[in-house]
């Protein structure tokens, strides 16, 4: 992959290739099937236990989607009952590095989070009396 220094972009152009990008990773879906992939090669129903809350028809949509945008390697295997697998194209690995960022930031953000409202949650009621606003 090649590696891009973002300082020599100036803003417009940024925010043009992240539109880019967003405009084929976009779908409410697309993210969680890429990560599914990242670790190897899976049949459709696998990838449907994987993804939770994905509806059948959703994934087949996401999937021809992906495969559109050279993503997403689609293999029928010779068997009886026929065997569909996806994989990542070589193309579509180059997103791991992004995946994987994202999922080190997304713990990190859920530990945040819960620990803000973990000290909110015990941090003592301030209660607002006639002698306290006296004082």
């Amino acid at each position: 992959m090649t590696e891009v220094i973002y300082e020599n972009y100036d803003c417009k152009e940024t925010i043009r290739a992240v539109k880019d990008a967003m405009d084929i990773l976009n779908g409410r879906w697309t993210i969680s099937i890429i990560a599914a992939l990242c670790f190897n090669k899976k049949r459709y129903s696998d990838i449907l236990r994987d993804v939770s809350g994905i509806s059948g028809k959703m994934l087949s949509r996401e999937l021809k989607d992906m495969e559109l945008n050279k993503l997403v390697k689609r293999t029928v295997l010779p068997t009886q009952p026929i065997t569909v697998e996806y994989e990542l194209t070589e193309y579509g690995k180059e997103l791991k590095t992004m995946i994987n960022n994202l999922a080190a930031w997304g713990i990190t953000h859920r530990k945040l989070v819960t620990e803000k409202e973990q000290i909110l949650a015990e941090a003592p009621k301030l209660t607002t009396t006639k002698s306290n606003l006296e004082a």
